[in-house]
Parts: structure tokens; sequence; C-alpha cells
């Protein structure tokens, strides 16, 4: 058999013996079944606590303290800072290390946002423009008119200025790249370690003894990571489009174009992410022969994902388009996790998409190299735990 075909060979026993399980079916349901009672319930996955961080210039800086006082009596939590200057401030607020700037004074306050404006934080600013234009009226008057200071307080409001307008869909966009993230991480996760376990398995039953007799070490591998990724993909897209579907069917979520845009990158984010990944917990699992040894090898790789999923959810909410999230969206082992979230954000011009594909693309093809090598020299070595070191030499 040629290479190409030996290797179809070894992915489709993998594919076989995985969809037809019962595991698969019922883990499959189970996930589409949580899905389905998330889009019901329509839960918001971000809480209204999270934080607002307002910039103040010059005389604003006075209402820092009832600023933060009464956004907490309406369950905002507001982090005030000092900005030098207006100019600072605006590039601050474009590059998403500000939410919200106020410049002016107190009794006439400007505010800058990139986009929208909370509309309780609007009211809070609000009420402390009205408070101080009353005190003002009532310290400048002898002859107190109350109908004429009603009026200048009731007129007095912030001038609000947005930098760009603002998305309505963007609840809807921060859902949709919140469920991606959370099921790209649990995919590659689940499948990676399975990856891992099943080299291990077949180590400690002494079965790769037999398959290494009528293949190469390196045909068994790739066939090995490539059934498996198959198999996850078609979990992957099953329970994606059934909580899709249902949510477009409910009405839970009105943009259909992004909402498909994000499922059709999500699967080729997933391909990508899986191989990266399947030749890394593979190759870890090749160093040992025993199941309880396994998780040992497993961690550090696991941690790298945790990472991911984290810095998924926590910069993608905040500030999609600064340069710290931008840098870590193009680094390999975070981009499977952090791009498609930026994608279903919006935020990510077609360069940034392309050099991530590329870089991933590269590091796949090298760690395949390496897992290949290392496989080879360790998958018919029982006992103890080989070094990565001594496989490589």
């Amino acid at each position: 058999m040629s290479p190409t075909s030996t290797v179809w060979l070894i992915a489709r026993r993998e594919i076989d013996s995985r969809l037809r399980t019962r595991s698969f079916a019922v883990s499959t349901a189970v996930a589409a079944l949580l899905l389905i009672v998330v889009v019901l319930m329509q839960s918001s996955l971000f809480a209204a606590a999270e934080r607002s961080r307002v910039g103040l210039v010059g005389q604003a800086a006075a209402i820092a303290g009832p600023l933060v006082t009464q956004s907490a009596a309406r369950g905002l939590d507001v982090e005030t800072s000092l900005v030098p200057d207006v100019a600072a401030g605006e590039a601050m607020v474009a590059g998403d290390d500000l939410d919200v700037l106020v410049s002016g004074s107190p009794s006439s306050l400007r505010v800058v946002v990139r986009d929208g404006l909370d509309e309780d934080l609007r009211k809070v600013l609000n009420n402390l423009v009205q408070d101080q234009v009353l005190r003002a009226e009532l310290a400048a008057v002898e002859d107190l008119d109350p109908n004429r200071v009603l009026s200048s307080v009731a007129d007095a409001t912030i001038d609000v200025h947005s930098q760009s307008a603002p998305d309505p869909a963007r609840g809807q966009r921060l859902a949709v790249a919140a469920v991606v993230v959370a099921l790209l991480y649990l995919a590659l996760l689940f499948y990676g370690s399975t990856v891992a376990q099943g080299v291990v398995e077949e180590k400690s039953s002494r079965v790769v003894e037999v398959l290494l007799a009528a293949v190469r070490p390196w045909q068994l591998l790739v066939g090995k990571v490539i059934g498996l990724g198959l198999v996850g993909l078609v979990q992957f897209a099953a329970i994606t489009a059934v909580g899709l579907g249902l949510a477009l069917l409910t009405d839970v979520l009105t943009i259909p174009g992004p909402a498909i845009g994000t499922l059709l990158w999500g699967l080729v984010w997933y391909l990508l992410g899986f191989l990266f990944y399947a030749m890394v917990f593979a190759t870890a699992g090749s160093l040992v022969s025993r199941q309880e040894e396994t998780q040992a090898v497993l961690l550090p790789i696991t941690m790298v994902l945790v990472i991911a999923f984290v810095l998924g959810f926590g910069l993608l909410t905040r500030s999609p388009n600064d340069g710290l999230t931008t840098t870590l969206s193009l680094l390999p082992p975070l981009s499977p996790i952090m791009m498609p979230g930026r994608i279903a954000l919006g935020a990510v011009p077609l360069w940034q998409i392309v050099l991530a594909l590329v870089l991933t693309s590269a590091s796949v093809a090298v760690l395949a190299w390496l897992g290949a090598r290392v496989y080879s020299r360790s998958a018919l070595r029982t006992g103890p735990r080989l070094a990565l070191r001594e496989a490589l030499r």
C-alpha cells in the first residue's frame, strides 16, 4: 500500500471505532442538550458587574469619589484613573485601554466613548452634573427662584461623543464568541487527551508492536491523529449547528450572517488547533508506558489550553483590539481559541487571520516532524518514563 492509503486506513479504523460507540452518541447528545438549554434560557454569559474604566482629565478629577460611590449604589463597578490630557485619553479609548474619558468642569462634563455609553453610567454622570449645577445656582443667587433653578438643573446633562457608531449586535457577538471559545477549548482538551490515552493504551497492551510490524511509526501517528480529528469535527459541527439553528429559530440570535461565519471559522480553527495539540499530546503520551503516568506528562499541555481559555474570556470581552490581545491571538498555541473569538466580535482584520493561519499551519508541520521522530523512537520503549531529550537523540 502507498503511504497515503496506509494513513487513511489507520484513520478510518479510528473513525469507525469511535463513531459507533455508545459514548460518542451520548456525549454528543448531552453537549447538544446543554447548549439548547443555554439558548432557551437566553442566559447572558457576561456579568452586569463588568468593570468600567473611566479616565478623568483636569477639573473632572473632582468627581472621582462621587462617581465611584454613586456607581456602586447602582451596582456598577467603576475604576477611575487620571489622564494627562484629552488627546492622550481619546487615544486610550480608541485603543481599548479606557472605556470612558471624562473631561471639562464638573458642571459641564464632556464624555468620550468608543461606541456606546452604558445607560446606568450615563445616569450617574448626569446626576453628578445636575448636582453641581444645583449647587452653583443656590450659591450664586440671593433671591432664589425655585422654578429657574429646577429648569437649569433639568437641562444639565453630559455631552457624549462616540468615536464610532455603536454596534447594536455587540451583546450577541459576545455570546457567540463565548460559546465558540468554550466549545473549542473543550473539544481540543478532550480529543487531544484521547489521542494521548490511545497511544499509551497501545503501548501498555503491546498492540503497537503488532501495528508497527506492518506500518511505519509516522504513518500510525498521523493516521491516528487524522482519524480522531475527523471524529471530533463531526461532533463539534453537530453540536454547534444544533445550537446555532435553535438560536436563529427562536430569535435569540438576530445576526445569522456573522453567526454562520463564526461557525465556519470555528470549524477551520478546530482542525488546525486539533492538529497542533494532538501532535503534542501524542508525543507526550509516547514517552510513558502506563496510564497512571499519563496525567503527569499531559499537565503542561493542559495548562496552555487553560491559559488560552481564560485569556479568551478575559481579554476578548474587555479589549479585543489592543496590542496584547492581538499579539497573543497570533501565537500558534493560543490562536485556535482566541482568533475565532476575535472573529466573532468583528475585531480582527483579514491580514491578521491570514498570518495566524500561516503561523499555526507552519507550527503543525514542525510539530508533526518532531512528533513522528519522538514517536518512532519511543513507541516500542517500555518501562520508566522516557525523557524527551533522550527521545530526540
